[in-house]
């Protein structure tokens, strides 16, 4: 957990912490075993996303603290389904009930379609990111206790997770990115808006693609989604994409925390098992 009120070194010093997304559950005896078969994995963080096609994640993660003894996490809320004070009860029920394991990842929303579906007004990129704003100083205020994650890649989300966030959220890189290092401009970005908070912030990557067979090669399906233009060769060599054996991963991973200061990852459950090893070349 980060604590705001003891500031700690930045990144290359920290030791990693790994979170795993749950995939779609279908009973609470699934959600348990789950819950139980991640934690034995070596994983530090249940994560739940926030689509109207997936269950209630803060219910969910109520009912996974029964089961594990994991931090809980979103990844995550989108910020325009929720009222601050409403929020701020929820996560703090949550909280309660979880025995304070709750990280509370936010985001903006993006898909128009899940506004629609929910009857809400689809607003335009900038006034979505200042309810993000609202939202996550009104959570800082009324929930010290809860660690706050904000995600994205864009400047302005990332300046919003500078000023208010615990946890940084690095989610891959914007498609058609060609010739910099987008990461390492995104983490300058964090540092100069930050200022003198930097060193107390944790930094998250989201890793989107990760292989899970012999061959060290990762399905691109995904990324590819969000990245049309890239070549096979240019999606795997987005921060957000590893490949080879565990212990090249591993060695790429150690690589992200002294170049960035990035130590916490998170995965999708799709490639928990093998990532698994990952992990433990690690520690």
């Amino acid at each position: 957990m980060v604590d705001r009120r003891s500031p700690t070194a930045e990144g290359r010093g920290r030791p990693f912490r790994f979170g795993v997304s749950l995939p779609g559950i279908q009973s609470r005896a699934a959600l348990a075993a789950a819950a139980a078969r991640f934690e034995a994995l070596g994983f530090d963080v249940l994560l739940i996303r926030d689509h109207l096609d997936t269950a209630a994640p803060l219910p969910l993660l109520v009912a996974a603290a029964e089961a594990t003894t994991l931090r809980l996490g979103t990844y995550v809320l989108n910020a325009g389904f929720y009222k601050p004070a409403l929020l701020a009860r929820d996560a703090g029920t949550v909280n309660q009930l979880t025995d304070g394991r709750l990280e509370l990842g936010l985001g903006a929303g993006y898909v128009r379609e899940e506004f629609e579906a929910a009857e809400l007004p689809f607003p335009g990129a900038a006034s979505r990111i200042r309810h993000l704003e609202h939202i996550s100083s009104h959570l800082r205020r009324e929930r010290p206790g809860v660690p706050i994650l904000i995600a994205g890649s864009g400047e302005k989300v990332l300046g919003v997770a500078a000023r208010q966030a615990d946890i940084i959220g690095l989610t891959g890189t914007p498609g058609g990115t060609r010739g910099a290092d987008p990461l390492a401009q995104r983490i300058a970005l964090v540092r100069r808006v930050a200022g003198d908070r930097f060193g107390a912030l944790e930094l998250n990557l989201s890793i989107t693609a990760a292989p899970t067979g012999k061959s060290g090669v990762p399905d691109l399906s995904m990324v590819r989604r969000f990245a049309p233009g890239l070549s096979d060769r240019e999606l795997l060599q987005l921060p957000g994409v590893v490949s080879g054996s565990a212990h090249e991963i591993a060695d790429t991973l150690r690589g992200y925390r002294e170049t960035y200061g990035v130590s916490y990852l998170s995965v999708p459950g799709a490639v928990a098992e093998a990532f698994a090893k990952v992990i433990s070349a690690l520690r």
